[in-house]
């Protein structure tokens, strides 16, 4: 139990945040029923996780100048970025740097200049977060900012990014940041990449955005993909103008249609919610309906990565608005609902 305490304490928050977000996410794979991840892969990926935490060192061992820097988006896509590099052996070569957040909801208005303000306001108002990861959002935001902005201009940088409007716009945003930059830009697709490599039936369970898919499909994506061809200076231009009309719009919703982001209302969504709430409630005889199942349906029924705290935002502005009857604290999530 020392050496675990000793691994666990020696984290920084951002590892720490992706441990715990990629252990939450495969004991919700294990938990799905239908059997394709079964309590023995969990055990597997959970063992190969802590793994993959590296041992306590000094600040003086610790390497300055990485030889590729991997950027990311959201926490359990880091961690098994980081479960990919340790298995190669390339975790004191190569760095991991994430954004804690979800791209495709709330404002990105001007966030390459005077907008995270503007957004931190919109989820500290309509997104149920734990306080202190809301108290810790715009510095933690700035310092990945910072930490990008760092990167020595002779270090290859690979950005992850499935075909999903979280991904797509964050990609969009981090190539205005290094628009000044010369560093060879390398995208690793992995949509793309585990559609050729795995051949996955439409009908199967499919990764709605990286964070999704295991660290040993990673890897081999990674193997075979690693640094195939880096974006051209028109490739860089076109994401770069992209994200200028993108950060012009005051939505925030984002989608994927067509191989696009599009900006949509935040009320996209309100029906599939009253929807999904009224096949419930044939089946349970108008009974109250736990939100998190309601919501966890409606994700089900989606193809799309949006996030259940935005969801749980949409059911509670319509009991808000008189569409359902409510037992509970909506604020600790522990409530249930019911069509009126």
């Amino acid at each position: 139990m020392t050496k675990i305490r000793k691994k666990i304490n020696a984290l920084n928050d951002s590892d720490a945040k992706s441990v715990l977000m990629l252990t939450a996410t495969n004991l919700y794979r294990v938990s799905g029923g239908d059997g394709s991840f079964t309590s023995e892969e969990c055990i597997e990926e959970l063992t190969r996780l802590y793994n993959s935490i590296p041992e306590p060192q000094g600040d003086f061992e610790k390497n300055t100048h990485y030889k590729t820097i991997h950027i990311v988006f959201g926490d359990s896509t880091a961690g098994s970025v980081r479960i990919v590099l340790k298995e190669m052996g390339w975790q004191d070569e190569e760095k991991v740097i994430a954004f804690s957040d979800v791209f495709s909801i709330g404002p990105v208005w001007q966030l390459h200049e005077k907008g995270l303000s503007n957004r931190y306001e919109w989820l500290e108002n309509h997104i149920n977060m734990d306080d202190e990861m809301l108290d810790s959002y715009q510095d933690n935001f700035k310092h990945t900012v910072s930490e990008i902005n760092a990167i020595p201009s002779d270090t290859p940088i690979i950005i992850w990014s499935g075909e999903n409007a979280h991904e797509q716009t964050a990609l969009r945003y981090v190539l205005y940041l290094l628009k000044e930059k010369t560093n060879d830009i390398f995208v690793m697709d992995t949509t793309t990449n585990y559609k050729n490599q795995f051949g996955v039936p439409e009908t199967e369970f499919f990764p709605l955005h990286t964070g999704e898919i295991s660290p040993d499909k990673l890897t081999l994506i990674y193997e075979k993909d690693r640094k195939h061809n880096s974006l051209t200076h028109t490739d860089r231009n076109k994401f770069q103008q992209e994200w200028v009309q993108l950060s012009s719009k005051q939505e925030v919703l984002r989608i994927w249609k067509d191989k696009k982001i599009e900006s949509v209302e935040e009320s996209y969504y309100d029906d599939l919610i009253i929807d999904t709430a009224r096949k419930i409630h044939i089946e349970n005889n108008n009974e109250f309906i736990k939100s998190a199942r309601l919501i966890g349906e409606v994700m089900g029924r989606l193809n799309q990565y949006v996030g259940d705290p935005f969801f749980e935002y949409r059911l509670r502005h319509l009991l808000m608005n008189g569409m359902f009857e409510i037992e509970g604290v909506p604020k600790a999530r522990y409530y249930s609902v019911k069509l009126r």
